[in-house]
């Protein structure tokens, strides 16, 4: 298996004028091609600090991300968005942008400095389109769709921009629970015929064990990684949610609300 990034002792936080926060420390973490990787944890727990750490977009207290076997804090913008791509859940500026533009937008870190498209570039955005079934939105403005359908065009805006790794900040947020399993599903079919690793937070446990090939888990005392049945049979959920009316059913591998 071909090792996409990994982290070496890796300690998450950030710092004020006042004093160093720190959330996580020691993590070694490991994000292979072909797999769906799911994030989780209670709210606030600091799984955007992580995300954001392991992206670039913010340093490490201590410790190093390597991105194919090499110091992410070493990558030129340019180059950075052309191994990692990152879909974020902060709305879309005002623009009149049609969907086939959008995924288009994908392009950018390959397009010469007027963005113009080449034919490989039409066809990567194409292929995005297929891989995502939205081939029939192409022409309607971003406005114009539901948002489970806009969060399939920015996934494969991500698509287009053909990185081995495509990092998701919860993707299901404000989905109903039929547009929430789509979503997995085609992200678990995407990994599978793309060998790209995708990993995602998100709430949606049950959802997450069901479907995800690995999780990783944050909680106070610890950040694990594994296989769903692997951190289930370890009780690893059983300390996820400090709350004695919230228990983990480990026959069932879900979630019980007494």
């Amino acid at each position: 298996m071909t090792t996409i990034l990994k982290t070496s002792n890796l300690s998450i936080g950030y710092t004020s004028k006042k004093a160093t926060v720190l959330i996580a420390k020691q993590l070694n973490l490991n994000l292979v091609a072909g797999k769906l990787v799911a994030l989780i944890g209670a709210n606030g727990i600091g799984k955007s600090t992580l995300l954001r750490t392991i992206t670039g977009i913010q340093h490490p207290l201590e410790g190093t991300v390597f991105l194919n076997d090499k110091n992410i804090a070493n990558y030129k913008p340019l180059d950075l968005a052309q191994q990692l791509s990152l879909v974020l859940t902060e709305k879309l500026p005002p623009s009149n942008l049609s969907v086939f533009e959008l995924v288009a937008l994908g392009r950018q870190p390959y397009t010469n400095w007027i963005g113009t498209l080449t034919q490989t570039d039409i066809d990567k955005v194409q292929q995005a389109l297929e891989l995502t079934q939205i081939e029939h939105l192409t022409q309607k403005k971003h406005y114009e769709i539901s948002d489970g359908q806009l969060q399939k065009v920015l996934i494969a805006r991500a698509l287009a921009q053909d990185t081995p790794l495509i990092i998701l900040d919860e993707p299901t947020t404000h989905l109903d629970l039929l547009h929430k399993v789509s979503l997995f599903k085609l992200l678990k079919k995407l990994t599978q015929e793309t060998n790209k690793c995708i990993l995602f937070s998100t709430h949606d446990i049950d959802l997450a064990i069901q479907l995800s090939d690995e999780m990783i888990i944050m909680t106070p005392e610890m950040v694990v990684q594994d296989e769903p049945q692997h951190l289930i049979s370890k009780g690893s959920f059983n300390t996820l949610f400090k709350d004695e009316n919230i228990t983990f059913d480990t026959e069932k591998g879900k979630f019980i609300i007494r």
